[in-house]
């Protein structure tokens, strides 16, 4: 969602729950192409950024973009579930924000190489981190059909899972499923697709769940942000953007459970009742916005 040369989501939203006019640093756990934090280090003088994401690409885009604040910014190529092991890289006494925007970057979208889209012809990849060796040709090529099954009812929340796994079974066997558009193939026919106004293509859970797979993006996400929020100071904001249930449900459980502990006193306060959703205007001009989901607290 911040992709090359458009407004990152929830921008003013973002910087208002950070409260980012405040001195101090901030993280930028996915960093992306930097769209959030550029906007922090132009309008506050005073604010540092230290940013980490998996993906080298995008860092390496993103630190030419924002090399005129080159001085008030670090990038690490790193999970940001890493973030509390990373001894000595992050001043805690002086953050004042930390965001984490959990949605797939148009920058990666955009490269067929990369395996994202089910749009472009590409090799079935998905990896954020191009480090690692699990890329999702060789989970479809490796995985047993009731394990593909069941990954795909949970992490995809797809319906007839159990017959796109034996379709996907079958094809290897064939040796006919090597590109995402062999896959996004099985997936129509699977689901009898019809092109309708406002349905979802069945590809797209099928993608979002071998890409959660891919990067285990669930893996830890709620004890992360517990013990994330427990290391900072009073008064530090923590912000994060979902765009899938599966994610944005750990996030609201995390948060409550800071918030109403059922012993000691409560970690954070909420911020945000209900999640905040782009304007209309907004997913007009960026129609990827339109799941996103902003909830936001603040340290006690």
């Amino acid at each position: 969602m911040k992709g090359c040369g458009h407004t990152p989501v929830l921008l003013e939203e973002t910087l208002l729950f950070l409260q980012a006019s405040r001195p101090g640093v901030y993280l930028d756990g996915t960093f992306g192409l930097g769209g959030h934090s550029l906007e922090i280090l132009k309008r506050n003088s005073s604010a540092r950024v230290i940013g980490f994401d998996r993906d080298e690409a995008s860092l390496q885009t993103a630190a030419g973009r924002l090399k005129a604040y080159a001085n008030r910014l670090s990038l690490y190529q790193a999970d940001f579930r890493q973030l509390l092991e990373l001894e000595g890289l992050i001043p805690w006494d002086e953050v004042r924000g930390a965001l984490f925007d959990l949605g797939l970057s148009s920058f990666q979208l955009a490269d067929p190489a990369r395996g994202f889209s089910f749009n472009q012809e590409g090799p079935l990849d998905m990896r954020m981190d191009t480090r690692q060796k699990v890329t999702a040709e060789k989970i479809l090529l490796t995985y047993p059909e009731s394990r593909l099954a069941e990954l795909f009812k949970e992490y995809g929340e797809l319906h007839q899972s159990k017959l796109l796994a034996r379709k996907i079974v079958s094809l290897r066997k064939l040796g006919l499923l090597k590109t995402t558009s062999d896959l996004r193939r099985v997936a129509e026919e699977t689901y009898h697709w019809i092109p309708q106004k406002n349905r979802l293509h069945p590809a797209a859970k099928v993608f979002q769940a071998l890409r959660i797979e891919v990067n285990q993006e669930l893996a830890g996400l709620d004890d992360f942000l517990d013990r994330l929020a427990r290391q900072c100071r009073p008064g530090t904001r923590l912000v994060v953007i979902s765009f899938q249930s599966l994610e944005d449900r750990l996030v609201k459980t995390a948060w409550q459970r800071l918030a109403a502990p059922e012993k000691g006193q409560p970690v954070v306060k909420i911020l945000t009742r209900k999640p905040v959703r782009p304007t209309p205007e907004e997913i007009e001009v960026n129609v990827r916005s339109h799941s996103a989901k902003l909830r936001a607290v603040e340290r006690v």
